[in-house]
């Protein structure tokens, strides 16, 4: 490779073929022959005669011309020019490439990949081998893959296949396969590159320390990921009451603010939370608050990036859910002593991370609930316990507790009871009692309550005793020392019906007085809905599911091993145990990458000697797909204009052979122009102005949140009115209205919510100039979930912009017409009144200047990369949500089209004006 200045050749023997130039110059002008003359007497009386049909003595210079450039471009494309090229390789031997394939790298692998396309393509210019070697270790094996030396286009082929590992790197164990490795150590010096992930070495030998030890095999560059571009940790949230507190860490101070998305099962976002910085630290928290029914749905916690990793995502198992408890009371409880009842020790049992509600059971099963509790005192008669028998097969617990009432009512017939009860109830202890107070037996193998740790101070005074011999199905899984059952339970369906054959209140044992009794309830809770808490004697945990380097699930690969029950979450995460879900379908844990990540810490400076660069776009230009081509587009333009002068084309387009030459060049130029055109497109966007294209437009309020809501918001509108209309919308754009230009736009939403300030009064000047030139504000002041009567005072806008009294919109209003026929116009909420401005067809064609509503329209739009919905809508779920796209559709043609569907709206009366 030579090069003069920014410019080189890859090939540059081939500009030997320029000096061939001349040659072809006099072999053009030399070919067609000059006639020669010969004087033929009898041929005199054609002298006067003419013909139109004339062939060329010469080649025309233009011709001659055009050849000479196409040879020019086709020697030159030979060559393969290049700009920026960069200089040769440093030294004489093989290539190494050194890449940071573990979990971090999946933060911004595409810019890896390009580095090493481009230094292999270095490489098999200068023809030389390269060496690939991966920091993480192969699937199923606790080290790298050993260094190998290939052919650069055998290494291409390997580059495309590599891909980030969702486990830590071992940088020593691949440096020291390095310094061993026999095809080096004969070699000449070798160029190293390593292509790190940013992060430093949390334990053992820096990467400046790891490189430095390379020093003898040749020049070294470390590569470096810009700050931003730095991989994040997402920690395992904490769980505080009905809020999850999310930490987020970088390696780099958190300048901007992430989100935090929570994802149910169905795949769909049901929350999201922006992740507030700590001044001067690394670090991020956010706090996700859900209520009981969609945290309990919840399969993941992730970044809202595309630079998602496995250390930005994190699965959730039950030991996240919030499974509530109901215990069945009557609505007044009057007289009530709390330290004699035995609802009061239930809630000092149950209360804590879980949800604890308190009614009739009529009630309570109306909403999701894990475990019911009926004391002995709770009444279950008639559809109730129909009610609670389906409950139970379709997977709830139910929890009884047997004291005197039960005891005197027996329970032979009793359903809702695992075993037959006998009448009665048995006294142990006291003056007239046969023995002491009993004690409990341990815990069989198969009971729930196994490895539990027995107080010596907890008795039963009182117990209700089993009909013999008619347990069937039933377990026992607590006992007395003397064989009687304390706890029975019985499966049925998906369910569990589980009997306390005690009081739940101290007049029958003093377990409700211990912390054995909050215990055992725990594990019974921990039951609902398929969920129990694992025990160190459970079999081996089997993978099900696990995440690859960008954090997406898949199926679990043959290199993925059980995970044995007592060693799960510490700190296994790795090669052979790869972050994912673990299990079997009516048992399944989470193993987490981040939950035993260090914190992340920055790379650190390099040693002297050693280069460190970044990952920027290559500015390198390659010149030999254009000159190729153009010099293919003049051949054919030399092709068409032969056959033009010899006169095989029609008569018209031989009378102006240079004008269309000329014209054919001119087309081949602007071709050749196209693609780099296109690509300045691509890249940055900036060839087309804005106003060539529609856009929709929303106010930026400063709050960050409340303004990415509405440009995610307005996108997936944009995305779905682009899909069933004919109106093509790009990306919704951010203005200022007390500097941008707002008459752009035919729509600006307006999120007016709790959160939003108001605008200042050159903004209001603008938006009132904006509306008399006919633009439409949409306010919106229930915006980011403030619903109805939160946001900015809408009387109070209306004055600031001097609109006219607002009228909610009637019946007939084209705002219901002008593309679906709609009657009602939520969002994600659904309750709110949308107020317009009463307008005649003859002002800016009958549309409204204002529409206002609560509705929250922009969280119901909202779309996430994947087209996923963002929030949840309330209460009307996913049919509300249609509802919403077709208001918002609606909107786009309403201030489009203005009021032309409101000759639909008089058709019956035009209909009986005609029939008259």
């Amino acid at each position: 490779m030579i090069g003069l200045g920014p410019l080189s050749f890859a090939v540059p023997l081939a500009l030997a073929g320029l000096l061939a130039l001349p040659a072809l110059w006099w072999l053009l002008r030399a070919v067609p022959p000059r006639p020669r003359q010969v004087r033929f007497p009898p041929l005199r009386v054609l002298l006067g005669l003419s013909s139109p049909d004339h062939s060329v003595e010469r080649t025309p210079p233009w011709l001659l011309a055009l050849r000479l450039v196409a040879v020019l471009c086709l020697v030159l494309g030979a060559a393969h020019p290049l700009w920026n090229a960069g200089g040769p390789l440093p030294g004489t031997g093989p290539i190494v490439l050194v890449v940071d394939d573990g979990w971090a790298a999946g933060a911004d692998w595409p810019s890896r990949q390009r580095m090493m396309a481009e230094l292999t393509g270095r490489a098999e210019r200068e023809g030389r081998r390269v060496v690939l070697v991966s920091t993480a270790p192969a699937p199923g094996r606790s080290d790298p893959p050993p260094p190998r030396l290939m052919d650069a286009s055998e290494a291409r082929d390997r580059i495309t296949q590599l891909a980030p590992k969702p486990w830590e790197t071992r940088r020593d164990a691949a440096v020291e396969a390095l310094r061993g490795f026999p095809g080096l150590a004969a070699a000449p010096p070798a160029a190293i590159y390593w292509l790190s992930d940013g992060l430093g070495q949390a334990e053992g030998r820096s990467v400046g320390a790891l490189a430095q030890t390379l020093r003898p095999l040749g020049s070294i560059e470390v590569r470096v990921p810009e700050p931003s571009a730095s991989a994040t940790i997402v920690r395992p949230p904490e769980v505080a009451g009905d809020t999850l507190h999310v930490i987020v860490q970088q390696a780099s101070p958190v300048a901007a603010e992430p989100i935090i998305h929570a994802i149910g099962e169905d795949g769909r976002i049901v929350g999201h939370a922006l992740a507030r910085p700590i001044t001067g630290e690394r670090t991020a928290q956010a706090a996700l608050t859900l209520p009981a029914e969609l945290r309990n749905r919840l399969a993941r916690i992730e970044l809202a990036s595309s630079d998602r990793t496995a250390g930005s995502v994190v699965l959730l198992d039950h030991r996240w859910q919030r499974r509530p408890v109901g215990i069945a009371a009557p609505r007044a409880v009057g007289g009530e002593v709390p330290l004699l009842s035995e609802i009061h020790y239930l809630e000092r049992a149950l209360e804590g991370e879980r949800e604890v509600r308190r009614g009739e059971v009529a009630d309570l099963l109306g909403r999701e609930l894990a475990a019911l509790v009926l004391t002995d005192e709770s009444p279950v008669d008639g559809d109730v316990r129909q009610r609670i028998e389906r409950w139970v097969t379709e997977g709830g617990i139910l929890v009884r507790f047997a004291g005197p009432r039960l005891a005197a009512a027996g329970g032979r017939d009793d359903a809702l009871l695992p075993v037959p009860l006998r009448p009665g109830d048995r006294v142990l202890g006291g003056a007239l009692a046969w023995r002491e107070p009993a004690k409990f037996a341990p815990f069989p193998t198969w009971s729930p309550f196994v490895g539990l740790e027995l107080p010596a101070d907890v008795e039963v005074y009182r117990q209700v005793l089993a009909e013999p011999g008619m347990n069937g199905q039933a377990q026992t899984w607590a006992e007395l020392d003397d064989g009687t059952p304390l706890v029975t339970a019985r499966g049925q369906g998906d369910g569990w019906l589980v009997l306390f054959h005690v009081s739940a209140g101290p007049d029958g044992s003093s377990l409700p007085l211990s912390g054995l009794f909050m215990q055992m309830l725990e594990r019974i809770v921990g039951l609902g809905r398929g969920v129990s808490e694992v025990r160190t004697d459970a079999p081996p945990l089997a993978p099900i599911r696990v995440l690859d380097g960008f954090g997406n699930l898949g199926p679990a690969p043959s290199t993925a091993r059980p995970i044995p029950a007592e060693v799960f979450g510490q700190n296994v995460a790795g090669p052979l145990h790869p972050p994912g879900l673990y299990g079997s379908e009516g048992h399944v844990r989470a193993l987490n990458l981040s939950e035993t990540l260090p914190h992340p810490e920055p790379i650190g400076p390099m040693p002297g000697g050693i280069s460190v660069a970044g990952y920027g776009p290559t500015p390198e230009i390659d010149f030999r797909p254009w000159l190729l081509g153009l010099a293919l587009a003049l051949v054919l333009i030399d092709l068409a204009a032969s056959l033009a002068l010899r006169g095989l084309l029609p008569r018209g387009m031989i009378a102006r052979p240079r004008r269309i030459a000329g014209a054919m060049v001119a087309a081949a130029l602007t071709l050749a122009t196209v693609p780099a055109w296109a690509q300045q497109v691509v890249a940055d966007g900036s060839a087309m102005p804005q106003t060539l294209v529609t856009s929709l437009a929303y106010l930026r309020t400063g709050n960050a949140e409340l303004d990415a809501v509405s440009r995610v918001g307005l996108r997936g509108l944009s995305l779905v009115v682009n899909r069933r209309t004919a109106v093509e919308l790009a990306d919704p754009v951010g203005v200022d209205p007390a500097t941008d230009e707002l008459a752009f736009f035919p729509l600006v939403y307006w999120p007016a919510g709790p959160t939003a300030p108001m605008p200042s009064e050159a903004a209001m000047r603008n938006l009132r100039a904006y509306m008399a030139g006919g633009g439409t504000v949409v306010i919106d002041t229930g915006a980011a979930g403030g619903g109805a009567g939160q946001g900015l005072d809408l009387r109070q806008l209306a004055q600031a912009l001097d609109l006219p009294p607002l009228v909610p919109v009637y019946e007939d209003h084209v705002l219901g017409r002008a593309y679906y026929l709609l009657a009602r116009f939520p969002g994600r909420f659904a309750d709110g009144t949308v107020w317009v401005e009463r307008t005649g067809e003859h002002v800016h064609d009958g549309v409204s200047r204002i529409i206002a509503g609560s509705n929250d329209w922009a969280s119901a739009w909202a779309l996430d990369d994947e087209l996923r919905p963002l929030f949840p809508v309330i209460p009307g779920g996913e049919r509300q949500r249609e509802l919403a796209y077709r208001f918002g559709i609606n909107l786009v043609m309403y201030v489009l089209t203005g009021s032309y569907k409101s000759d639909q709206v008089h058709l019956p009366a035009i209909m009986e004006r005609l029939r008259r």
